[in-house]
C-alpha cells in the first residue's frame, strides 16, 4: 500500500513540474501548434476512454439529499463563457445577442490581469441584460497554482475583482484546480472542475453530474459546479469534431438523470461571421444546439445562471455561507422553498 501511495506522489509531483514547464513555453507555441499538439495527445485517450467518455455512467447519482430542481423542472441547464483574449472579448456582446435571440443567459467570465482589459461599459450591458459576470483566473497564464504561497496572494487581489465588479463566482484557467486552496476566495461558488473529462491538464474528475459543497477551515461552504458538457474547445478544436452531436448525446443523458448539464463555450473559437479559421469552429454548431436546447427540453429544463444554481444548492441544502462570501442577489423559488 506505502509503494502506491509514494507513486501516487510522484505521479502527482512530476505531473504539477511538466505543467509548470508547459505554461513557461506556452507563450512561444502558436495556438494552431497547441492545438495539433493536444490532438495528437487526445488521440491515444480518445481510445482509451472510447467506453466512459463523454459519459461516465458513475456519475448520474444524485447526491445525499438532493431536493430537486425548483418548479418540477427535471433538470438544469447553464451556459457559461471563458473568455480568454481579446478577441474574445470583442465577440462577447454578438455572442450575448445570439442567446438573447434564442431565449437564453449565460455567464461570461472574463480574466482581469490578462491580455485584455473588461470595459466597464461590457459588464453593465450584461448585467442590465440578465447575464452574469464572473471571474476567470487572474492572469491566465498557469501561474496561479505554483505554490500555496503564491495562490494566497494571488487570491488577495481576484477578491478585489470579485468586489470590484460584483461577482460571485470564480473558474480557473485550463480548469486546475484545488478545492482546499480555492476556499481563499470569497465566493458563493467555484466552476473549475468537471464530472470526467481525460483531455484535460488536471484530468481529476469529480464524477458527479450535480452541484456538491466544498467545506471552508472556518465551517462555512462553498458551492462546486462542475461542467457536464464537453468544452466547445475540446470538441471542434481538440478533437475535430464535424458537428455537436456530442453535446446533444451528451445533454440527452445528463437531462434523462436530473443532473446539471452545464458548458463551456468560448468566444475566442467561435467564429461568428466569417469562415472559421484554423483554431475556431463556425457559430452554427453552438446556434444549432442552443435550438435544439430550445426545442426538446424548453418546458422540462431549468435555464438559470450558475450563481441561480448555486444560491438554490445552499438555500436548500442549507448550506453555511462565510461572512465574506457574497450571496447571490438572485432569490430562487422552488417546492417547498425556505430561505
Amino acid at each position: 500500500m506505502l509503494r502506491f501511495v509514494f507513486q501516487g506522489h510522484y505521479y502527482h509531483l512530476g505531473l504539477h513540474y511538466l505543467l509548470v514547464l508547459y505554461y513557461a513555453l506556452k507563450p512561444a507555441i502558436p495556438q494552431t501548434a497547441r492545438f495539433a499538439l493536444r490532438y495528437c495527445y487526445a488521440l491515444p485517450l480518445r481510445w482509451i476512454f472510447r467506453g466512459s467518455w463523454p459519459i461516465r455512467k458513475t456519475s448520474q447519482g444524485a447526491p445525499k439529499g438532493w431536493p430537486g430542481w425548483p418548479n418540477g423542472h427535471s433538470f438544469a441547464f447553464v451556459l457559461t463563457h471563458d473568455v480568454e483574449s481579446r478577441k474574445g472579448l470583442d465577440r462577447c456582446r454578438a455572442v450575448a445577442e445570439l442567446e438573447m435571440r434564442l431565449g437564453f443567459r449565460s455567464s461570461f467570465n472574463f480574466v482581469p490581469e490578462g491580455e485584455y482589459e473588461t470595459p466597464a461599459a461590457l459588464r453593465l450591458f450584461l448585467a442590465e441584460h440578465g447575464f452574469e459576470v464572473g471571474v476567470h483566473d487572474l492572469r491566465h497564464d498557469g501561474t496561479l497554482y505554483r505554490s500555496a504561497e503564491t495562490f494566497e496572494n494571488d487570491a488577495r487581489r481576484i477578491n478585489r475583482y470579485l468586489k470590484e465588479w460584483n461577482a460571485v463566482g470564480f473558474r480557473s484557467a485550463f480548469m486546475r484546480h484545488n478545492l482546499r486552496w480555492l476556499q481563499k476566495l470569497n465566493v458563493l461558488y467555484d466552476a473549475s472542475t468537471f464530472d470526467h473529462d481525460p483531455f484535460e491538464p488536471q484530468p481529476d474528475g469529480v464524477h458527479t453530474i450535480f452541484p456538491f459543497a466544498v467545506s471552508r477551515s472556518d465551517g462555512s461552504t462553498y458551492v462546486e459546479l462542475p461542467y457536464t458538457l464537453p468544452q466547445d474547445s475540446t470538441l471542434f478544436l481538440v478533437l475535430r469534431e464535424a458537428g455537436n452531436e456530442l453535446w446533444k448525446r451528451k445533454l440527452d443523458w445528463v437531462a434523462a438523470h436530473g443532473g446539471m448539464a452545464l458548458v463551456i463555450v468560448h468566444p475566442d473559437y467561435m467564429a461568428l461571421d466569417a469562415t472559421a479559421g484554423s483554431a475556431e469552429y463556425p457559430a452554427e454548431f453552438y446556434e444549432d444546439f442552443l435550438k435544439y436546447v430550445r426545442k426538446r427540453y424548453g418546458s422540462k429544463a431549468w435555464f438559470a445562471l450558475p450563481r441561480d444554481v448555486a444560491e438554490y444548492a445552499r438555500r436548500r441544502m442549507r448550506l453555511p455561507l462565510s461572512p465574506t462570501a457574497p450571496s447571490s442577489a438572485v432569490t430562487v423559488r422552488g417546492p417547498g422553498h425556505q430561505a
